[in-house]
C-alpha cells in the first residue's frame, strides 16, 4: 500500500505536494499526519469546490504501508506515527522536498530533494515533463501551495522553477481569485493579543554591524499559526531580520525570519533543532524555558552571524560607476557584483545619474530589464566638493533620504560619501570607537515630526476637532495607533479646507472602525478585503477608515495586491510627497505630524514629486493625478519626476491604463476650478492621445474649452435647480474636433457606460443638428419666436446645451440658450387636461397638439391669462 504524507501542521505547500504528488502516485491513499495549520482548516470548512479523498490516519494499518511518500518533510520528528515505521524492512520512502538535504535524518530510496520555494513546484516540474493532465481544480490547489511558500513569488528563497509552475498551473486554469481569497487570513482574537504582546517586546540588537529584532512573550495555552505573525511583525516594522520566541505551556516555539544573506535563519534553528531555509526556519524546544531559550538563540547569533566588511575613510575612492547606456539588467549585475546600493550613471566622461539597486530590481519585476538605466536613474543629485562642509552632505543624505553624495573636482567625479561613511564617521571619528555600524541604506528613514494641534484648532470646526479626538480615544481603548492621513493633512497645512477625513489604523481597522461606530452610534460600512470601512455620521459626515497596508502591482497599469503592514509602508505606497503626510490622533501624541518623505519640505517648494521612479510604471494614472494637483494647488512638478512622465509616455505605459479608470482621472480633472491649464499639460505632456489619438489641443478647441469654463460660471450663478454635471460639458468641448464615430470611439475607450454613452452621442449629434438648424434660421429672418427656440432645445440634456453655448461663434444663438434657460424652460400653460376634457377634447395625438398650440403661443405672448389660452383651444376645437 502507497501512502502519501506531510509533516504535522500541515499548510498549503503541504496540501499542494500531496495534491501533486497524487498525480505520480494515483493508487496512493492521502494521509494528513497530524493537525493542520488554521488556514488550511478554513479552507475545508469554507472550500466546497475541492472533493478530496483524504483517509482518516486512525483508520489506518500503518504495517501494511510499502511505500511512504513524504512531501515537503524529511525529519522524523515531524511526521507523527509514520516515525514508527521508518525501520520497517523493505519499507521505500520517496520524499520531495525543497529544504536543504542537511535538514532531515530520513533516508530516501526515491523522489527528488533540491532547493526551491516551494515543495509543490518540485512536483510540477515533474508532471510537466510527464505531460499530466490536471484539472483546473487540482492547478488551484498547487498554486495555493506555491503563492503560500514563496509569498506570491516575492520571496528571496523563490526559484525560476517556481515561476515556472505557476505558470504552468495558471495555464491548466488555476484560479487566482480562489488563491487571493484563501491565502488572506484574518486574525483570531488570541493571535491579535499574542502580536500585540510581541510587539511590546520587540527589542533590537546590534550584531557585526546588522540590527536583528528579537520578540518574545508567553501564553498558557497553544496558540497556532503563529508564523502569520512574524511575517506581519516584519512588514510592520519593516524588519530585516526577526526572531519570534513564544513559550506555550511547556514547549517554546521559534520562527525566524530572514532578509539578509548574513543571517541564516535555517541554520540558526538547527542550534535548536529545527530546520528551514536561510529567509524563513522554525523550531520547537521541549527542555527549555523561554529565558534560557532566548539566551542561547543570542549565542547563536554572536557566533553565526556573518560580519559586515568595513570602509576606510569619509570619502570612498575610487568610485565604481556605469554608462548611462548599460541596460537595467546588466546594472544589476554590476551593483551585485560590487556590493553596493547605488552607483553614479556616467554619459561622455559626465556624471548624469544615479541608479539604486531597489529601482532596479523593480524594474527588473516589471519587464524593463533591457531599458537603458538613463530611463529611470535619479537625475537630481547635491554636486558636492572636497571643501563642502559635513553639515550639508549629512542634512542632504538624511533630509532627502538619499543614499550617497557625489565629491567633484571641476566637472571630474574623484569620490562619493555614503550614508555608511558618515555615520561611520561620527561614530568611529568622534568617540573613537573601532567597529563599523549597520548600513543606513536598510533601515527606515529617519521620521521628521512637529506638533500641529493648533492648526487643528484653528482650521476644523469645533465638530470635526471632537471626532478626530475620539476616533483617538478608541484607538486608546483598543491600543492602535490612529493617524489623519493624506490630503486632509497636506491642505491642513496649506490652510485650505478638506473635509474628506482619510483615517489610518496600525492594526485592524475594521475591528476600530466596527467599535467606534458601537460607542458613537454611527453606521459603518465594512470591506473585509481590502480592511477598510467608511463610517457614516448622522450629521452626514463621512470618514474612510483603513488598515495600514502596502501594494504591490503584478504589471505596469494592472490594479495593485494590498497587504497590511507599517504606517511608513503605508505611506510608501501613495502618489506623491505631499500627499504622505500623517497626523496622530492618540491622546498622547495628538496632533504630531509625521513626515517620512519630505511632504512638509515640498509643500514649502510648492513641488509635486513621485516617491519613486516606478511610480508612474506602476500605476500611469498617476499622471493624470500630478497635473491635476499642480494646476489645483498652483504647484510645479519636479523636474525629475517631468521626466519621469515623458518616460511613461514614451514607453506606452498609459496605454495599459484602463478605460475606466482614465475617466475618472478625466472627471477628477474636468471638476477642478481651471480645467483648462490641466488640459494644456496634458497636451504638452502627449497624453491626448490616450483619450484618442487623433485629438489635439488646437486653437479652435482651446477657444471652446476657454468658453466653456465661462459657460459654466455663468450657469451656476444662476442658481437654477437644474442638476448637471460640470464635466461632461468640458468633456464634450474637450472632444469637439472628433467626428461622431471617433467621439463614439472616444466614449467606447474610457468604458463610458451604454447608456450613457448613447445619451451623450445622441445629445451631441442632435445638439449639432440645432446649431445648424438656428443658424439656417437666422440666415432668413433674425425675428425669431421664442416658442421656435423651446421647440429647438427642450429636448437637449442641460450639459448639450452648456456645450452649445461654448461651441457657437453666434451671439445670437447664446442670447437665445440663455433665454430658454433664463425664462422659457419652465413656461407652463395655466390650463390643464381637465380643462380639456371638460371642453370635450377627445383622447388622442389632439389632445397633445392643442396643448403644445396653447404652450407656443404662451412663449411667445408671456402675458396671456386663462381665459386667453380657453379661446385658443376652444378655437382649435371648431376645426374639428
Amino acid at each position: 500500500m502507497d501512502v502519501i504524507t506531510t509533516h504535522v501542521n500541515a499548510d498549503f505547500d503541504c496540501l499542494g505536494a500531496m495534491v501533486a504528488a497524487k498525480k505520480l502516485y494515483p493508487h496512493a491513499l492521502l494521509v494528513f499526519s497530524g493537525a493542520q495549520e488554521k488556514s488550511l482548516r478554513d479552507f475545508f470548512l469554507k472550500s466546497t469546490g475541492y472533493a478530496l479523498n483524504f483517509t482518516r490516519l486512525k483508520d489506518l494499518d500503518l504495517a501494511s504501508i510499502s511505500r511512504l511518500i513524504l512531501v515537503d518533510c524529511q525529519h522524523s520528528s515531524r511526521i507523527g506515527r509514520f516515525a514508527e515505521i521508518l525501520q520497517k524492512p523493505g519499507l521505500q520512502i520517496h520524499i520531495y522536498d525543497h529544504h536543504p538535504e542537511a535538514f532531515g535524518d530520513i533516508k530516501a530510496s526515491g523522489g527528488e530533494i533540491r532547493a526551491c520555494g516551494a515543495s509543490t513546484s518540485i512536483l510540477c516540474k515533474i508532471l510537466m515533463e510527464q505531460g499530466a493532465v490536471v484539472s483546473a481544480s487540482e492547478a488551484t490547489l498547487m498554486m495555493l501551495g506555491i503563492y503560500e511558500d514563496t509569498g506570491k513569488l516575492t520571496f528571496p528563497s523563490t526559484t525560476a522553477d517556481d515561476y515556472l509552475a505557476a505558470a504552468w498551473l495558471l495555464g491548466k486554469g488555476a484560479n487566482l481569485n480562489t488563491v487571493a481569497d484563501f491565502l488572506i487570513q484574518e486574525l483570531t482574537a488570541e493571535q491579535v493579543s499574542l502580536l500585540n504582546d510581541l510587539l511590546k517586546s520587540l527589542t533590537i540588537i546590534s550584531l557585526n554591524g546588522m540590527e536583528v529584532a528579537i520578540a518574545q512573550t508567553s501564553v498558557d495555552y497553544y496558540i497556532g499559526d503563529i508564523a502569520i505573525l512574524a511575517h506581519m511583525m516584519r512588514d510592520m516594522e519593516n524588519l530585516n531580520a526577526l526572531f519570534l520566541v513564544v513559550e506555550m505551556g511547556k514547549r517554546v516555539y521559534l520562527v525566524a525570519r530572514s532578509r539578509l544573506p548574513e543571517v541564516d535563519a535555517g541554520e540558526i534553528m538547527r542550534e535548536f533543532g529545527g530546520g528551514g531555509h536561510a529567509t524563513a526556519a522554525s523550531a520547537t524546544v521541549k527542555e527549555l524555558t523561554m529565558i534560557q531559550v532566548v539566551e542561547k538563540l543570542k549565542d547563536a547569533l554572536r557566533n553565526l552571524v556573518t560580519p559586515k566588511r568595513s570602509a576606510g575613510e569619509i570619502m570612498s575612492a575610487p568610485v565604481k560607476t556605469l554608462p548611462a547606456e548599460l541596460s537595467i539588467a546588466e546594472a544589476q549585475e554590476l551593483l551585485v557584483r560590487y556590493n553596493v546600493n547605488a552607483m553614479p550613471v556616467m554619459e561622455k566622461g559626465r556624471m548624469v545619474g544615479i541608479i539604486s539597486r531597489r529601482i532596479v530590481e523593480k524594474a527588473i519585476y516589471h519587464g524593463l530589464g533591457n531599458l537603458p538605466v538613463s530611463e529611470y536613474m535619479y537625475t537630481e543629485f547635491l554636486e558636492a566638493t572636497a571643501d563642502t562642509p559635513l553639515a550639508e552632505i549629512q542634512e542632504y543624505l538624511v533630509g532627502h533620504n538619499r543614499r550617497f553624495v557625489p565629491i567633484f573636482a571641476g566637472n571630474e567625479l574623484t569620490g562619493v560619501v555614503t550614508r555608511t561613511d558618515l555615520l561611520r564617521y561620527m561614530q568611529a571619528g568622534l568617540h573613537g570607537k573601532k567597529e563599523a555600524l549597520y548600513d543606513l541604506g536598510r533601515n527606515p528613514i529617519r521620521v521628521r515630526k512637529r506638533d500641529v494641534v493648533h492648526l487643528l484648532g484653528k482650521h476644523l470646526s469645533p465638530r470635526l476637532t471632537q471626532i478626530l479626538q475620539d476616533l483617538g480615544q478608541i484607538g486608546d481603548e483598543l491600543d492602535l495607533p490612529v493617524y489623519a492621513v493624506g490630503g486632509f493633512v497636506r491642505d491642513l497645512l496649506l490652510g485650505g479646507e478638506n473635509f474628506d477625513l482619510d483615517v489610518t489604523v496600525e492594526g485592524d481597522g475594521i475591528l476600530f472602525a466596527e467599535t467606534f461606530a458601537r460607542k458613537y452610534l454611527c453606521r459603518v460600512k465594512s470591506h473585509q478585503k481590502f480592511g477598510t470601512a467608511v463610517l457614516v455620521f448622522p450629521d452626514g459626515i463621512k470618514i474612510d477608515v483603513a488598515s495600514t497596508r502596502l501594494e504591490y502591482y503584478a504589471s505596469p497599469g494592472a490594479l495593485p495586491t494590498v497587504e497590511r503592514s507599517s504606517l511608513k509602508t503605508d505611506l510608501y505606497r501613495r502618489d506623491f510627497t505631499i500627499n504622505t503626510l500623517a497626523v496622530r490622533l492618540n491622546r498622547a501624541n495628538y496632533g504630531q505630524l509625521i513626515d517620512y518623505f519630505g511632504g512638509q519640505r515640498d509643500l514649502q517648494e510648492k513641488t509635486i514629486r513621485v516617491l519613486h521612479n516606478l511610480s508612474f510604471v506602476e500605476d500611469p494614472s498617476r499622471v493624470f493625478r500630478a497635473i491635476r494637483f499642480e494646476q489645483r494647488l498652483g504647484f510645479s512638478i519636479a523636474k525629475h519626476t517631468e521626466n519621469l512622465i515623458k518616460n511613461a509616455v514614451r514607453m506606452e505605459f498609459l496605454e495599459r491604463l484602463g478605460g475606466k479608470r482614465l475617466l475618472t482621472e478625466l472627471v477628477l480633472i474636468f471638476r477642478e476650478k481651471e480645467p483648462l491649464l490641466a488640459v494644456e499639460r496634458m497636451a504638452a505632456f502627449g497624453l491626448l492621445k490616450y483619450i484618442h489619438p487623433e485629438l489635439q489641443l488646437t486653437p479652435d478647441n482651446r477657444r471652446v474649452l476657454e468658453e466653456a469654463r465661462k459657460i459654466n460660471s455663468w450657469f451656476e450663478l444662476l442658481f437654477l435647480e437644474r442638476q448637471y454635471e460640470k464635466w461632461v460639458v468640458y468633456f464634450l468641448a474637450l472632444c469637439e474636433p472628433l467626428a461622431d464615430e471617433e467621439f463614439w470611439g472616444t466614449c467606447t475607450r474610457l468604458s463610458v457606460s451604454e447608456h450613457y454613452k448613447e445619451k451623450l452621442f445622441d445629445g451631441r449629434k442632435r445638439g449639432a443638428g440645432v446649431l445648424v438648424a438656428m443658424q439656417r434660421r437666422l440666415t432668413r429672418s433674425a425675428k425669431v419666436l421664442n416658442s421656435e427656440i423651446y421647440g429647438w432645445l427642450k429636448e437637449l440634456p442641460v450639459e448639450v446645451l452648456l456645450y452649445l453655448m461654448a461651441k457657437t461663434g453666434s451671439g445670437e444663438v447664446k442670447k437665445f440658450i440663455s433665454l430658454y434657460f433664463t425664462q422659457l424652460q419652465n413656461v407652463r400653460p395655466l390650463i390643464s387636461g381637465e380643462d380639456l376634457k371638460r371642453l370635450g377634447v377627445p383622447a388622442g395625438p389632439r389632445f397633445r397638439e392643442i396643448l403644445d398650440k396653447v404652450l407656443n403661443a404662451k412663449l411667445n405672448r408671456p402675458a396671456m391669462g386663462r381665459e386667453d389660452e380657453l379661446s385658443i383651444v376652444k378655437r382649435e376645437l371648431g376645426r374639428l
